[in-house]
């Protein structure tokens, strides 16, 4: 069980504001960080990992306080990193370029037979003694993951670890993690803007907002049983409704692109030109509707 209660002021476009961390994650699941450029995803890692530290609060993991700070008064316990059975992979890989791959699972952990494991696991076996220059982008990818894994943490901690990849070895690297979270039961935080990657990964979405989890839901709930689905789910601006025989038309434009949506007589009463909306559908039929106070832009992901 993780435990965050984190408080940190951090420094947005639009002026400083207060990451502010207050969930619990069970252990063994696999939760995706999502939210806007921003919104303080990758410093809530940052605060779980130890490489950055909270201004207050308490961090707490299955049972193990590895931060706490209470307002106003000195820090009582802040675990160093490596102190923290915490894997982190980030985008960037942080591979050593003068070891091989083993070379560079080794100098996590010196267990051989965790690391020929991990090697049969993500199908490196046979670039065990490659170093990484000779390697691609999903198998450096691996390589990070084999190395964060080697240590045998309690949290694995990736952001957007597959985003610079294409599509096929996305999905060839997210059934990895799938293998691994089941096959070792380490629990995963996920940062990723990828909605088809935290539907086919996690069990639950936290979703950050300037600082704030604003929803605490499942990628069902978030994508699909929303008043409009993700699949078919865009934000535009009404330039006109027609009158077209016995049918009302909105034209919308999306972007540079210009659509005509049919809409029924009760979204006729209730939009006009100008009016920003959200084209989308529900049980395979067009919606027109204007953008609450309420929802969440998604086009910020």
């Amino acid at each position: 069980m993780l435990v965050s209660s984190l408080k940190k002021k951090l420094a947005g476009a639009e002026g400083d504001f207060l990451l502010h961390t207050d969930v619990e994650i069970a252990r063994g699941g696999i939760t995706a960080i999502a939210g806007p450029s921003g919104s303080g995803k990758t410093t809530f890692l940052r605060m779980i990992s130890g490489l950055t530290t909270p201004d207050e609060g308490l961090l707490e993991v299955d049972g193990e306080v590895w931060f706490r700070k209470e307002p106003g008064k000195k820090t009582v316990v802040n675990l160093k990193p490596q102190q923290r059975k915490a894997g982190v992979v980030f985008q960037g890989y942080a591979l050593f370029p003068h070891m091989s791959v083993l070379g560079n699972m080794l100098y996590a952990s010196r267990d051989m037979v965790l690391a020929e494991k991990l090697l049969h696991m993500t199908g490196l076996q046979q670039l065990k003694h490659v170093k990484p220059g000779n390697l691609s982008g999903g198998q450096k990818q691996r390589v990070a993951l084999c190395r964060a894994l080697m240590q045998q943490p309690q949290l694995l901690l990736l952001d957007e670890p597959l985003s610079a990849l294409d599509e096929a070895m996305k999905s060839v690297l997210q059934d990895e993690l799938i293998n691994v979270n089941r096959e070792l039961g380490v629990t995963i935080l996920i940062v990723t803007h990828d909605s088809s990657e935290m539907y086919k990964l996690c069990d639950r979405v936290l979703l950050f907002d300037t600082g704030r989890i604003i929803t605490d839901t499942s990628p069902r709930e978030l994508f699909v049983e929303r008043a409009t689905t993700q699949k078919f789910a865009f934000k535009g601006e009404i330039l006109e409704i027609l009158a077209v025989d016995a049918v009302s038309i909105a034209v919308v434009a999306i972007g540079n692109n210009l659509v005509e949506v049919v809409i029924d007589s009760d979204e006729k009463e209730t939009l006009k030109a100008g009016d920003i909306v959200i084209v989308g559908t529900k049980a395979f039929n067009p919606t027109v509707r204007k953008i609450a106070a309420k929802d969440f832009d998604f086009s910020r992901l």
